[in-house]
This record gives C-alpha cells, structure tokens and sequence, in this order.
C-alpha cells in the first residue's frame, strides 16, 4: 500500500549549492533547477537521472521497509519468546514450592497423627474408653499411604469403622492398601498424581500398579469355600479348618454343605459356623476377614457371586484344572496362610461387571432385573435358535455396531483368558481396568474384538425385527431370555475382588498362561545351520 501510494508522488530534493531537482509522475520526470553554482554538477546530475529509472528509487525504499520490518518483528518475537520463558519458569517455581509446602504439612500431619496415636496406645484401657466416650468418635486407621478398609469395603454402618484398642479385639480385620512398582525397592513411595493446574494435565505415575495389603488388626475369622463333589477337596478341607482351629485360633465359617460333610467326619467340627438362608449373605462382608477358596477358577467365580457388595481379600489354592485364578499350591497351604496372615501381601483388583436386564415390558426402574456381579463375563448368544443373532450394541448412548452371529462376549481383564480368549479376543492383563467387546463367529470378516474403558456403560438390545430371541449367561451361570426390545446394560460394579498374588500381579499372571495355555511353547531353533557372514 505504501509503495503503490509513493509511486504516484514522490517528490525528493537534492542541494549541492543552489541546485534544486523535483521530480513527479509516474513515466517521466520533470527537473526544476535554479542553477547558481556550476554547469559541470548539472550536467552530470542530469546524467545520472537519465541513466536510473524512477522506480528503482522506489525498490531500494521498498526495500528498506522491509528490512527495517522484519527487523522490528524478529525483536518483538524475542521479547514475547522472552516473556513466555519467564513465565513458564515463575509457573513452575509456584507449582514446585505449593508442591513442596504440601509435602511439608502431610510430613506434619502424620508425624502428629503418629504422636497422638502412640500417646493413644500408651494410655490405660479405662483412660481410652473415657476418652472415646467424651469425643463420641471412633480411631479410623489412617489413609496416608494408600485406602484403609472402611474406605475400601465401603460399609454402610457407623459401627464397622476400624478400631485400635489394647484389650478388645474387634470382629473386622482392618488394612491399608498401598500403591507402589516393582522397582520401588528403595523405599520410596509414589502417589498417583494427576494435576490440572493451570489447564495442565500431567500424571506423575501410571495408574495400575502393584497393591500391597497390609493388617493393621489380626484377623479373626475366615470362610472357606470349596468345590463339591471332590474327594482330595473334601479331604484337605477337613485338615486345614482344624489347622485354622487349632493352629491360628481363628474362627471358620463354610457352606451348610460343607459343615454337613464335616460332621459326618467327626463331632470335633461342631465349632465350625455357617449361613441358615441366603439373606444373610448381604452382610457376610462384615464379619469375614478372609476368603479361602479351594478348587479351580470355578470356585473363585462362586465365591465372588456370593458377595453382592464389597469382597474381603480372597486366597485360591489350585485344585482344579487350569487355574488361571488359583496361583497356590495346596501342598504348601500352611505356609501360604502363616505368611497372608502376616502380611504385607501382593494383591491383583479383579474388577467386576454389573448388568441389569431391562425388559421392554418394563416402564420404570424397579421393574428391571439386577443387578447380577460378574467376574469372568456376560455371554449373549442365540441359544437354541437356528437363525444368526441380530443385536444392537450402543457404547454411552452412541451407536457401536450390529452383532449377526452366534453372540456376543462382554469380558473383564479377568475373563479375558476363558470363553473371550476362545473366541478370538486379546489375553489382557487382570490388572488393566476395561471391557472386552468380543464377537461369537460373527458373519463378517472385519469384525474385530475390541476393548473398552471402564468408565463406559455398553447396552446390548434385541432389535424388534430379530428373527429369534437371544439367551444371557452371567459367569456361565443363570442364563435368562432376551425377547425383542430387551436390553442388557452392563458397566463396570465399584467392588473388585481382591485376590492375593503368590508373588505378584504380573508375575503370576504370566505364570498362568505359560503353565495353563503352554503360551508361545516351540521348540527352539537349531544353534547349527546357515549364519550371517
């Protein structure tokens, strides 16, 4: 704009004594000169115009311009460049010292809670009641490192909150879970953090990482859950409730079945406790300490269909077939059992689904069916029908595919190595929270299985035009018929089952399917033969 408009005047005064030049237009040039000094100055004044045109007066100005802008904006870039760097660093700064004064008055606090809890112990029993009964409060075990057990087991009574006390023992076992890696050896323990300050979004540490149990009361009661019909499970069972007995001086709580078979043995398991009717088992949870299951990966499916709420820490030993569940031996039972009641201990969370059958009958909520826990998963397949399988398959709302096949599989992590792993899916990690979207024979060749976060809600519908209807399985177990318009709705339940590691998650996940599926078992090559030059 600048140049165009100079191209129309550009007016420009030259003195060498009385010499006056003035030049407009824009094709020719028009000299005014007062000549009062020499012929030989204008002449080559004249000279030179006549040689240079008038517009490169106006690209060297142009040029110039330029420079001097470009100049100007690369001083500007760096003052911002300048501004921003000094910026980021007060930020960082400011972070670094909130995180360290929040460092700081977590260090205070637990040193007081320490103090105070230690001056707590210290005291008499008669001091303690009397000072519970003027604060009307119960002790709470602290949550410093990790979730205690009313935190984690959620219950819903005032009454259930952990107790420290010198001469009572109370009924429920309390814990502490720990989150920490392998490679924390040192001592050191790392949070999970994620920050959102200042439209930041960091995570210092990953999200699923190995959990350690650790007692912070002795535990005082277990149930032991067994598979039926065995002899070798029936035996073993008999010798390790009289070793808990005896030994450990817990109290034992099984199956009326089992405590039928255990007085058929001997009167001597007259101690042994059990349930009258299922309604009692809402409140199990309270008063276990302790799962001991022994059987395969079946009996740890019963176990956890048994608690329809929080799960306490459940202990497997492998008398079954593969065991993918079941990492301890029974052989060595005594010394698995001494070293768990001691704690510390490894745990893997195995998360859970929760599905509810929604009937197309049905008008409101409390017309619908549920909802039922699974550990392993949810099947819906054709059952019975001859014709493929037409269901609608929505993720949040949002339309995932249309399933024509034999099913459909919604798998945990768990599950991932049973009726999901036969079909095609992935073998998953336990400790990786998600769902498994796992097609049965599906009727086209692009139908990949798929996995799913944890925080999605997925509904599985009969379509009104469906040929057939479709048959739920949950765990392999209650199966239920899916007319048109029904719907399963599944997500993931908010109590996982904690089951103890033999050595860790990881480790005895890979033991599992090295020992139970002989994963990626060859021969190994021939060290003889052609090699590279």
């Amino acid at each position: 704009m600048m140049s165009s408009k100079m191209s129309k005047e550009v007016p420009f005064t030259i003195r060498d004594s009385d010499l006056k030049c003035s030049r407009q237009g824009e094709h020719g040039s028009v000299f005014s000169l007062n000549s009062m000094g020499s012929g030989g100055m204008m002449q080559e004044l004249f000279t030179q115009s006549t040689n240079r045109g008038p517009d490169d007066h106006l690209l060297e100005f142009s040029e110039a311009l330029r420079t001097i802008e470009k100049a100007l904006r690369k001083v500007a870039e760096e003052k911002a460049a300048a501004r921003e760097e000094a910026a980021e660093w007060k930020r960082k700064y400011e972070l670094e010292r909130a995180r360290n004064s929040e460092l700081i008055m977590k260090g205070l606090s637990s040193d007081s809670l320490h103090n105070s809890k230690c001056e707590w112990l210290t005291k008499s029993p008669d001091q303690t009641e009397g000072q519970n009964s003027d604060n009307g409060q119960t002790e709470r075990c602290c949550g410093k490192h990790g979730i205690c057990t009313h935190q984690f087991l959620r219950d819903e009574s005032p009454e259930s909150d952990c107790k420290v006390g010198t001469n009572k023992v109370t009924r429920k076992a309390s814990f502490k879970l720990a989150w920490g890696c392998n490679g924390d050896r040192n001592g050191q323990h790392r949070h999970d953090i994620v920050s959102f300050d200042k439209g930041d979004i960091t995570t210092a540490e990953r999200s699923s990482k190995q959990i350690a149990l650790k007692w912070e009361s002795q535990p005082q009661t277990v149930v032991l859950l067994t598979k039926p019909n065995s002899v070798t499970v029936r035996i073993k069972c008999a010798e390790m409730v009289r070793w808990l007995k005896d030994i450990k001086r817990l109290d034992v709580i099984v199956e009326p079945r089992v405590r039928k078979e255990l007085l058929e043995d001997s009167a001597f398991f007259d101690f042994v406790q059990t349930w009258e009717h299922d309604g009692e088992l809402s409140d199990l949870h309270k008063k276990v300490d302790l799962v001991v299951t022994l059987g395969g990966d079946g009996t740890v499916l019963w176990a956890s269909s048994l608690f329809k709420g929080p799960v306490p820490p459940l202990v497997s030993f492998s008398l079954g077939s593969l065991g993918f569940m079941t990492p301890f031996q029974i052989e060595h039972y005594k010394y698995s059992l001494d070293s768990i009641l001691k704690g510390p201990i490894s745990i893997t969370l195995r998360h859970r689904l929760q599905c509810h059958v929604i009937r197309e009958s049905a008008k409101n909520d409390p017309e619908t069916e549920g909802p039922i826990l699974v550990l392993n998963e949810v099947t819906i397949d054709r059952g019975i029908s001859s014709f493929l399988t037409n269901l609608e398959c929505y993720c949040d709302d949002s339309f995932v595919t249309s399933v024509q096949g034999d099913g459909l599989i919604l798998s945990t992590t768990s599950g991932s190595t049973a009726y999901s792993l036969a079909a095609g899916g992935s073998m998953v990690h336990p400790q990786v929270p998600g769902i498994l979207f796992t097609p049965i024979c599906p009727h086209s060749l692009s139908f990949r299985p798929l996995i799913l976060p944890e925080c999605v809600t997925v509904r599985v519908q009969v379509p009104y035009n469906s040929r057939g209807s479709a048959w739920a399985s949950f765990d392999g177990k209650d199966r239920r018929q899916l007319g048109a318009g029904d719907a399963l709705i599944c997500s993931m339940a908010q109590w996982p089952v904690p089951t103890a590691c033999q050595v860790d998650s990881t480790n005895d996940f890979l033991h599992s399917i090295h020992e139970g599926l002989h994963w990626n078992l060859r021969k190994s090559q021939s060290f003889d033969g052609p090699r590279d030059s």
